[in-house]
């Protein structure tokens, strides 16, 4: 034994010591066999025994050993070392050890000696909320019940550190215990505290060999990478390491987009700047129980350098184009729009060759004319000093036709709604522009999710033809409204609105259609009520057709309205006395043809509209000159508008305008008829709205607006009568005071002043004073989306308007406006609209009501239900 023992555990250490092994060997009873450095000598394998397990099969693991009875060995020799990697490689064992039980022989008996690790049952975390340890845990994916290995461990405490240290908690402490589970056997729980500290940020970010242009607007590139600043509250100061690498990016694309197409960031280097932070624990140090004081040093900020070297600026010299022959040169150059000397820019080259939001392009010039299978490629032929020749080499292809329009995933909505919207159809010319068009319509269609509208062109070289595919999400479209509010003099007022956005009467036949209504034709039936008993009701019903007849886009809609509204003039409340007190009545129908134009584009459309409306008053007080008797309105509407915004729910470029012009016949002027100016409403009234969208960046979009109205008389001797004037303040709901709901007004929004009819609403729109008759807004709002998930689409803003109404046109003046300023944010849910709120502060002070004594409250909160137009 004393001569085997010392050579076979010689032969192991070695081979520990080489990395070969991963465990211990140990020998018993073993005959001596020699002084150590003799040959080693050749056994056969008599049995394999396997001991300290309890959960394992011991049959697997000798399978595992690669070794049985009856193989040759060697002691010392390799073949037991090898047995003992495999077993190690498994995972599965935390010690491996191998006895010599005895020799018989040339037979050797081993007995392999195993220490189970066990196996996961729960992860627990500490010091962190449930938010943060539900997303560790999807982030670190460990299974249940995988065997707890070293590895396990590290990854899990490396992956658990970066997570935090991506945030910015660079000073992060990552502990995992171990604790059995006595639930389960061989099992225990990872216990893994987690110690954030405190945010280490971006101090200063600088950069050095920069020349030609200066460090802030290198940092302005840089889109995620920021320094923390006082003043730059909406920067967070993190550093990610990959965000970096994708900033870095950004910064050397704007130095090519200026012209110094060789500049490279040759280095750089983040540098932690270390402090001494003293903290208090409980516990024993050096040996004594108490309070103790421990000074450690961790990272306080973080500094970046950057090194670049800008290289030389270039600029374009000679353009020379190869292989066109559809155009000549000089159009193509007069497309591509580059002229000797310019700034050599290869982002603007690509732009102006292959796409151009906000112009022309060379590519759109041949795809536009059915070339699906142009190609063009720019080649720099000749660097010269600071200039650069190029060649653009042309393979123009042939023209392709479509051959087949499929589309894909419309659950609910038929296919002729969508196909009547397309652009694109089989046996037309391949269109890029029709193309993008098309996906633009669709997505403005409202049904589906404006986010995931694809189009896949795929093309048949073999034929000339090309196939388009469009795929579409389905999202909900109809809306419930189930609300209430006060208003003023009339109470609690409950509403309930369903709107049906692609409703179909074909279906509505069939009664297996009702899952809960008939769908899929794209038409809209709107009913609204809204009531608190006896004082107020209103109940309004519309259909609209947005394609009569199925063939071209002719709209028609149909709608039905009807109100009430009491007021006792005696002081009690009770049924009786509201009955017989002051009301106005209210009963209109009207009906409208609408039709998409083609001159002077395919954006404009041009709408008419017939409607009578019937106004019954007794003893109304809030009509200044007309408070008892009927009145009667025949108007007839012609509006033109042109909308070409991308998305209804979130737009971020395009415009809307719209002009419209509401007309009554002119009783006054008709000879021999002369009715009561009140009897018979006469006017004219003329409104301009137009909306701009312009995309900021990827994220931000500015949107900017200005309304007008003015009301005119055809007879200079008659009064302006008191229906249709405007409203301005609040959000534009005509929800202030006792005035709520009134009808035959148009309110108007301005945040940041009361509503209509308050104490200190501007003095056009206050109690007893029925509205202006010219009035101009302006409007700039600044959004930023939260979520754009069609399930509810969130969005903030900030936004500054101006506006004002005025009962007289010797008084006019656009300029003479209240101002304000504020921000808000907005929600659109499919099953209830846009909903928001506003919060504005007025500048200007509003004329103090006569008999008052309050003061004006300038910050006001607004709540927004719908799509304000104006």
């Amino acid at each position: 034994m004393s001569s085997f023992f010392p050579r076979l555990r010689g032969a192991m250490l070695t081979g520990l010591l080489l990395g070969l092994t991963a465990g211990t060997i140990h020998a018993q009873n073993v005959p001596a066999a020699g002084a150590q450095g003799q040959e080693p000598q050749r056994y056969e394998v008599g049995g394999i025994t396997i001991s300290g397990i309890r959960y394992l099969d011991p049959n697997t693991i000798i399978g595992l050993t690669g070794l049985k009875v009856g193989d040759p060995i060697s002691l010392p020799g390799e073949e037991i070392g090898r047995a003992i990697r495999r077993l190690w490689d498994q995972g599965i064992l935390g010690d491996v050890s191998v006895a010599v039980e005895r020799i018989e022989g040339n037979r050797v008996f081993l007995d392999f000696q195993l220490k189970e690790r066990p196996r996961l049952s729960k992860i627990y975390f500490t010091s962190i909320n449930k938010t943060q340890a539900d997303e560790l845990r999807n982030k670190i994916k460990i299974v249940r019940g995988k065997v707890v290995t070293d590895a396990l461990l590290s990854n899990t405490k490396q992956a658990v550190r970066k997570f935090y240290v991506d945030k910015g908690f660079m000073n992060v402490k990552v502990n995992i215990t171990q604790e059995p589970d006595s639930s389960l056997p061989n099992s225990v729980e990872l216990v893994i505290d987690v110690n954030k500290g405190d945010k280490v940020r971006i101090s200063d970010i600088s950069f050095i060999g920069n020349e030609a242009i200066k460090d802030g607007k290198l940092k302005g590139q840089m889109k995620k990478t920021k320094e923390k600043k006082a003043y730059k509250f909406l920067n967070s100061g993190k550093f990610n390491k990959t965000e970096f690498e994708a900033d870095k990016q950004k910064v050397i694309d704007y130095y090519n987009a200026q012209g110094y197409r060789d500049a490279i960031i040759t280095s750089d280097s983040l540098i932690t700047v270390q402090s001494e932070h003293t903290r208090r624990f409980i516990g024993k140090k050096d040996g004594k129980f108490g309070i103790h004081k421990v000074t450690e040093r961790e990272a306080d900020k973080l500094v970046l350098r950057l090194h670049v070297d800008e290289g030389p600026k270039y600029y374009f010299r000679n353009v020379a184009w190869n292989g066109n022959y559809l155009y000549d040169d000089r159009t193509l150059s007069s497309v591509l729009g580059i002229k000797k000397g310019d700034t050599y820019s290869k982002e603007s080259l690509d732009k102006r060759l292959n796409y151009n939001p906000t112009g022309q392009d060379v590519t759109s010039l041949y795809m536009n004319d059915g070339y699906l299978f142009f190609s063009i490629d720019p080649v720099e032929t000749r660097v010269e000093g600071d200039s650069i020749d190029i060649e653009m080499r042309i393979s123009e292809g042939v023209q392709a036709r479509i051959k087949e329009v499929n589309i894909a995933g419309n659950t609910k909505t038929s296919d002729h709604v969508i196909r009547r919207e397309l652009r694109t159809l089989p046996g037309d010319k391949f269109n890029r522009e029709l193309l993008i068009r098309s996906q633009r319509e669709i997505a403005s269609l409202g049904y589906f999710d404006p986010e995931k509208v694809g189009l896949n062109p795929v093309p048949n070289p073999a034929d000339g033809t090309v196939d388009i595919n469009y795929t579409v999400s389905e999202k909900p479209s109809d809306q419930i409204t189930l609300s209430g509010g006060w208003g003023g003099y009339a109470g609690f007022i409950g509403t309930v609105g369903l709107v049906f956005n692609n409703f179909s009467l074909r279906k509505a036949k069939d009664f297996h259609n009702w899952r809960p209504v008939p769908g899929g034709d794209g038409q809209r039936l709107a009913l609204n009520i809204q009531a608190n008993g006896l004082q107020y009701q209103s109940y309004s019903l519309s259909f609209t057709e947005p394609w009569l007849g199925g063939r071209k886009p002719n709209s028609l809609t149909v709608t039905l309205n009807k109100s009430i509204q009491r007021y006792s003039t005696s002081g009690a409340f009770d049924a009786a006395s509201i009955r017989n007190g002051s009301f106005i009545k209210v009963n209109s129908a009207s009906v409208g043809l609408g039709r998409r134009l083609r001159w002077p584009d395919d954006y404009f459309t041009l709408s008419n509209s017939l409607s009578i409306s019937q106004y019954k008053l007794k003893d109304y007080p809030y009509f200044s000159g007309f408070s008892t008797g009927n009145a009667n309105n025949i108007t007839f509407n012609t509006t033109l508008a042109r909308n070409s915004t991308d998305n209804p729910t979130f737009t971020r470029r395009g415009s809307a305008l719209s002009l419209s012009l509401n007309l009554t016949p002119p009783y006054s002027i008709f000879k021999g008829s002369h009715p009561d100016v009140n009897e018979w409403v006469e006017f004219h009234k003329w409104m301009f709205d137009a909306s701009w969208f312009t995309p900021l960046g990827s994220k931000f979009v500015l949107n900017t607006r200005a309304h007008f109205g003015f009301i005119g008389r055809y007879n200079k001797t008659r009064a302006y009568g008191p229906f249709e004037r405007f409203k301005l303040g609040g959000a534009g709901l005509g929800f202030g005071g006792a005035s709520n709901f009134l009808v035959g007004t148009e309110f108007v929004g301005l945040r940041g002043y009361d509503d209509p009819n308050d104490a200190f609403a501007i003095p056009t729109a206050r109690q007893n004073e029925s509205g202006g008759i010219a009035y101009n807004k302006y409007v700039m709002e600044l959004r930023y989306p939260v979520s754009l998930n069609p399930a509810a689409t969130v969005y903030v803003l900030g936004f500054a308007e101006a506006g004002n109404s005025f009962d007289n046109y010797n008084q006019y003046n656009p300029f003479k406006l209240y101002r304000s300023a504020g921000v808000g944010a907005r929600i659109f849910m499919s099953a209830f609209g846009l909903l928001g709120f506003d919060y504005g502060y007025g500048f200007d002070n509003v004329p103090i009501p006569l008999g008052t004594s309050d003061r004006q409250d300038k910050s006001k909160f607004h709540f927004i239900i719908g799509q304000q137009i104006r």
